[in-house]
């Protein structure tokens, strides 16, 4: 019993020192791979990096201390990141604190969610995700945050479109118009280091070592290269102009969303008094706002980008700031530093006294050292009510990877898997989680296999992967400032390299075609929408459950009649003769309210065809269930045939359509004696009365009565 509630009890049965030495190797092993993957991912989500970290610290040790699995790592993922951003993009600036307080709220959900499944032991929900929608969806995925990072590869900056393809075509021409070359081969490096060792040694931590070596050259020549200037110092009247013009739509914005927030309060003033006029009106006002709101967005945009546009060059003035010149605008005589300088331009006002140049690439910065406060998330129903959709998919998705790597994992060690206290494990990781300043986490794979690789015994191994995450935290953050976003944006790439896998479309499709069609619809939906990642997957639903309602209302009702090796097959698959007198009909499916009136049809169709019909005999060996609908189809379907002179007997009837048949008393209107246990039983039973000639040998039923 405390093993059920508790299952890491059950880690010290038999556990030894050399099982101690084997975890304490493996957490640390993990916690090599997971600090610079979680950070990557945060990023990913669009939360400041160091709060990977924070997702590093309690989700991996509670998940595996109340789960089932004991080498399944867990913590940050690249889908759970991404699905974390296209959820909280439409509500909040990526990285402000209101999305990081969203981000957190949207944490604490999914681990209710995925607590009460198990709780209740729902875990057969995740059914709803079939396969080919999943499989579509990861592949896009992959691409999705494969294409992502480009910006941070090239060390460009672009507005975010409506669409991610859109996005990615503003980022290519801005690599067009300028690219940091630093930076992208602070990028192609890491990709060399991890690729080249996963390649020669695969055991070395390569996400590690790219880290470390990135990190240290980044620092010693003065990768990050950023000033802090007056605007008078920019020797541009137009550029200075061009500031100005900026800020003053940023601040018309700003009056704006007050305006919007004042009117949002007079409509609900206005509902609660019951004034209609005072609805209609304040919505027309905030109709107006929302106008004025689109303008200025559109303005600030084309503001916003002709300022990332502008490249200069700095000249270094003695006692006062650098002074900054356009590229093409340097005065005849005067020498630059060498290098290209930018404004850095956000969605805030440019502060005109400390105009942040860029003049280096970027790097994750100051990380705070220490460990994350614990306190609850900030609970508003709105935000609830708006996230628990993408609250739902992404507990099911992430719980789905979590699955399936346990899965595995379980082949391999051969330790009893119990999916809903894997899903009680992975709810209760988000809930405390999210107390830690975590965003939604889920199992990883990579992780989860360098765990089982290090020869990982028991859970320790992540509670110490947590630990030192810990340690981290506490010590040594001022070490990863210079780490290059480059950098992080490669590990990023490289790790989702493997969920890209097209065999498992043409799989798919030699399974079911329906099955292959629905998969790339998933995979070309979710990449036509994204960032609205959910769309793709409601549509990938969608079908499935409609090719399920149409294969439910059309099931498969074939014919049989003897094949060759003397067994009862499709007559119109294996093209065999039929009886002109018997017809042997199975129904494969349970008969109910959305197929029911199907089998009358395909009866009275072969009523119609076959002129000589004397018995029908309805194989019952494929129907599960059947409900009253099913009853009542089934009475009047054989009421219409023996009306018509032709009897009906059935065969293979299971228990619970047989209950059915004895408490409607349907038994009793077909007879008792017309009900056999199988159908050859069935054929030898109604064949004499039923067959004009016994002896005709053309009739391919012949032989089965002669196997009696």
């Amino acid at each position: 019993m405390l093993t059920r509630f508790f299952p890491f009890l059950a880690w010290f049965k038999n556990y030894s020192v050399d099982s101690a030495r084997m975890d304490l190797i493996a957490g640390l092993t993990v916690a090599l791979v997971l600090i610079p993957q979680s950070m990557a991912y945060a990023q990913l989500a669009g939360l400041p990096a160091y709060y990977g970290l924070y997702a590093s610290v309690l989700p991996p040790m509670i998940a595996v201390l109340f789960g089932s699995s004991r080498q399944l790592a867990t913590g940050p993922v690249a889908v759970v990141s991404l699905m974390t951003a296209a959820s909280l993009e439409p509500l909040a600036t990526a990285g402000s604190e209101q999305y990081i307080a969203y981000a957190i709220l949207l944490a604490l959900m999914v681990g209710v969610f995925q607590f009460g499944l198990g709780v209740f032991r729902l875990g057969l929900v995740v059914n709803f995700l079939s396969h080919p929608v999943v499989n579509g969806f990861t592949n896009a995925a992959a691409l999705i945050i494969a294409s992502s990072q480009l910006s941070k590869m090239f060390g460009v900056y672009v507005d975010k479109a409506p669409h991610h393809y859109q996005t990615i075509i503003h980022v290519c021409k801005a690599a067009g118009h300028y690219t940091h070359w630093p930076t992208l081969l602070m990028g192609g490096l890491a990709f060399a280091i991890m690729y080249g060792l996963k390649r020669i040694s695969p055991k070395m931590p390569g996400v590690l070592i790219a880290v470390v070596v990135t990190t240290f050259i980044s620092w010693a020549v003065g990768f990050h290269h950023d000033a802090s200037i007056d605007i008078s110092a920019i020797d541009s009247a137009r550029v200075r102009s061009l500031i100005k013009e900026f800020n003053a739509t940023v601040t018309a914005l700003e009056h704006l969303a007050q305006q919007r927030s004042d009117v949002n309060e007079a409509i609900e003033r206005a509902k609660r008094a019951r004034d209609t006029i005072g609805v209609l009106n304040a919505e027309h006002d905030a109709s107006v706002i929302r106008i004025k709101t689109e303008r200025l967005k559109y303005k600030a945009h084309v503001y916003r980008e002709q300022i990332r546009n502008l490249l200069f060059e700095g000249v270094e003035r003695e006692g006062s700031f650098p002074k900054f010149y356009l590229k093409n605008e340097l005065p005849e005589g005067i020498r630059g530093d060498g290098r290209t300088w930018r404004i850095k331009v956000g969605n805030k006002q440019l502060k005109e006294d400390e105009l942040l140049m860029m003049g280096g690439g970027a790097v994750v910065g100051v990380i705070p050292k220490g460990l994350p406060s614990l306190s609850i998330p900030r609970i508003d129903s709105k935000i609830i009510l708006h996230l628990f959709p993408f609250a739902a998919i992404i507990s099911l998705l992430g719980f789905m990877e979590a699955i399936a790597i346990a899965k595995a994992i379980a082949a391999k060690t051969g330790h009893r898997l119990d999916p809903n206290q894997e899903l009680i494990g992975q709810g209760l990781a988000n809930i405390c989680g999210s107390l830690g300043k975590s965003y939604p986490t889920s199992g990883s794979f990579s992780r989860s296999a360098v765990n089982l690789q290090a020869g990982a015994v028991s859970g320790m191994s992540s509670v110490i992967t947590s630990l030192m995450v810990v340690i981290v935290l506490l010590f040594f953050t001022p070490l990863l400032y210079h780490l290059p976003q480059s950098v992080l944006a490669a590990v990023i790439m490289m790790a989702v390299i493997g969920l890209v896998n097209a065999s498992g479309f043409i799989h798919a499709w030699k399974a079911q075609w329906y099955d292959g069609a629905i998969s790339i619809i998933s995979f070309i939906c979710t990449l036509a929408f994204a960032p609205h990642l959910e769309k793709g997957i409601e549509i990938g639903v969608a079908l499935s459950l409609l090719v399920f309602l149409y294969k439910s209302m059309r099931p498969s009702v074939v014919s049989l009649s003897r094949h060759e090796d003397e067994s009862l097959r499709d007559a119109m698959t294996f093209g065999l003769k039929e009886c002109e007198h018997i017809a042997v009909v199975r129904f494969d499916g349970p008969l109910f309210f959305a197929n029911a009136s199907f089998l009358e049809d395909q009866i009275a169709e072969r009523m119609r065809k076959m002129k000589n019909l004397k018995h029908i005999i309805l194989v019952f060996d494929g129907i599960s269930d059947m409900d009253a609908t099913g009853e009542e189809a089934l009475s009047l379907t054989i009421d219409r045939c023996r009306a018509a002179g032709v009897d009906v007997s059935l065969s293979g009837v299971n228990e619970s359509v047989m209950a059915v048949l004895k408490r409607t008393h349907l038994l009793e209107r077909i007879g008792p004696d017309h009900i056999y246990p199988t159908k050859e039983k069935a054929i030898r039973s109604v064949y004499e009365n039923a067959h004009p000639d016994v002896h005709d040998a053309k009739c391919p039923l012949t032989t089965v009565c002669r196997l009696a």
